[in-house]
């Protein structure tokens, strides 16, 4: 449950969301054999997330971890950019032609959504910095200060608790970003660059039961105490992927 006000947030933007957006899932890995039985693809994660907040979405992939790129950037759409296991500073063709398509979406001012990886490879490309974190990995629910008025209006607690998996944070801001959120573990949870880009080291789109899946299945060589805390944290604190999704679709639709 997301709490009285925060459904009551939704069913809100429910009302004055009229018109359908088409989100374009530029998806940068299919997370093979990490995935349950109760989930289809990465990429449903997205559709169930989006479709949870809104009956007014289309969706169109593009694995570009494949090379397979939107023909044209349209900027009456929004385009989102997904986790994936790699890092955005390694010298991967398709990373690489990620990176510039950013910065040519940022130049048209496209309306973008980085998720993790994206949220770095967006930072990455328009001039900041991403390094391996030496704090270890970031997992479970963490909350977050909320620093920014505009993005205080959906979460009012003036916390953001997302889903963590990740091990690379952004260092460095690139030019003309806003933080919006940021917490002791990683100083830039959440940032805009303009009013078209927004970004989120989090994973909105992850639920609780798959987080707990990869700890208890694929985090064989992870410290162990870390995990527990990440477990309890799942446990103990409450996913507002929901509220992250609808607060993007508000500002970009």
């Amino acid at each position: 449950m997301y709490g009285c006000w925060a459904t009551s947030y939704i069913q809100l933007f429910e009302i004055i969301m009229g018109k359908t957006i088409k989100i374009n899932i530029l998806l940068c890995d299919t997370f093979p054999g990490l995935l349950p039985d109760f989930i289809p693809s990465y990429a449903s994660m997205f559709f169930d997330l989006f479709n949870s907040v809104s009956d007014n979405v289309s969706f169109e992939v593009f694995p570009v971890m494949q090379s397979v790129w939107p023909t044209s950037i349209q900027r009456d759409q929004i385009y989102l950019i997904t986790g994936c296991n790699r890092s955005v500073y390694e010298d991967e063709g398709w990373i690489v032609q990620l990176l510039q398509w950013i910065r040519e979406a940022h130049a048209v001012r496209a309306k973008v959504i980085g998720i993790c990886f994206g949220h770095q490879a967006i930072v990455q490309a328009l001039g900041g910095k991403v390094e391996r974190y030496s704090g270890g990995w970031g997992v479970g629910i963490r909350a977050s200060q909320v620093t920014e008025d505009e993005f205080a209006h959906c979460l009012p607690d003036g916390q953001m608790r997302l889903l963590y998996n990740h091990h690379d944070q952004v260092t460095r801001l690139p030019e003309g970003a806003t933080v919006l959120a940021s917490s002791p573990f990683c100083r830039y949870e959440a940032l805009r660059v303009g009013h078209n880009i927004y970004s989120f080291q989090g994973h909105p789109e992850y639920t609780p039961e798959y987080e707990l899946h990869l700890l208890r299945l694929h985090a064989d060589n992870e410290d162990p105490e870390v995990k527990r805390r990440a477990t309890i944290s799942i446990e103990q604190q409450t996913h507002q992927g929901a509220i992250i999704a609808a607060f993007l679709l508000e500002q970009l639709s």
